[in-house]
């Protein structure tokens, strides 16, 4: 039986493996991200030679999950905020060049929600949004059982919808996206500006703060928090999904960022609309995409 490949490009690291016909992960892996579309290049062709050696089973598929807004008619990465290197790239040649059996692109948050859908903790449900909240925020919407694209493949982009008009201005070129008011770098400025601090310092080391008791690292993740379920409570009005799931590296920080999430999702939701969607934590975290990818990959190739 055939392996199926996958590839989560993400702005730090390059997430890949390989699962079998039954989803299951038999090699993963990943790489820095590198600077350049030179180089990442490159770096996919070394790391697609890598998983060809790795089992001795034939690679039936390869799904790649790139971040940006990727145009189903072009098949163009058009607009990448956190990646801009492959804005407008040839990405179809170029990995022609190198990947000798049917691949398939598509976006990377798209592909980590297909993931969750298939394999994670979206199993068996007809309609669910997934949010990754990181350096950014990615998001993807299934409904009917069936990924949505929207007419040009541009859908699910809930990073981008507006939940502060006078907020931070974001690399998508608009203000106030729940992007720059719910990510890891809008935590850590919100803490500087509430500390009145000027030192380096990550989410992460913020959430410890948070834990020991210091009040502006709380604080810091509550406003992130307020917004956020501005954002839930948006999509839970306008989609009424049966699940949401929040995933990524700053849903580690729990109840600090979740309960004022949750608080004002309540608020602003119709109150029947929030009680039929659950909101719960993804469960497979950084490896979502790649397996989304691959499972992406494998359900084209056994439609044809």
């Amino acid at each position: 039986m055939p392996l199926y490949a996958g590839f989560d490009l993400g702005g730090t690291h390059l997430k890949y493996g390989l699962i079998n016909e039954e989803g299951q992960i038999v090699f993963d892996e990943k790489s820095e991200t590198p600077p350049s579309i030179e180089d990442l290049i490159s770096l996919l062709r070394k790391t697609w030679e890598t998983l060809k050696r790795k089992k001795n089973t034939r690679i039936g598929a390869v799904g790649f999950g790139f971040p940006g807004i990727f145009s189903l008619e072009e098949q163009k990465i058009f607009q990448s905020p956190n990646y801009p290197e492959i804005d407008n790239f040839d990405l179809i040649p170029a990995l022609s060049r190198f990947v000798e059996v049917p691949f398939w692109v598509d976006n990377d948050a798209n592909m980590a929600t297909f993931g969750e859908f298939k394999q994670g903790a979206g199993q068996g449900v007809e309609s669910m949004v997934l949010l990754t909240i990181g350096t950014g925020i990615g998001s993807g919407i299934i409904l009917d059982g069936k990924l949505w694209h929207g007419k040009c493949g541009f859908a699910g982009e809930l990073g981008h919808v507006i939940v502060n008009p006078n907020g931070e201005r974001c690399k998508c070129g608009s203000q106030g996206c729940l992007e720059t008011e719910s990510s890891a770098p809008k935590i850590v400025k919100n803490y500087k500006d509430l500390a009145k601090i000027k030192e380096d310092i990550t989410a992460e080391d913020i959430y410890r703060r948070a834990k020991k008791g210091d009040q502006a690292a709380r604080d810091a993740f509550s406003q992130a928090g307020f917004y956020l379920g501005i954002g839930l409570a948006s999509t839970i009005n306008f989609i009424n999904p049966e699940k949401i799931l929040l995933g990524g590296a700053v849903t580690a920080a729990g109840d600090y960022l979740l309960s004022p999430a949750l608080e004002e999702a309540r608020k602003r939701s119709y109150k029947a609309s929030f009680e039929c969607c659950s909101i719960e934590r993804a469960s497979l975290g950084n490896k979502a995409g790649f397996i989304g990818a691959a499972f992406w990959a494998k359900e084209k190739i056994n439609k044809r």
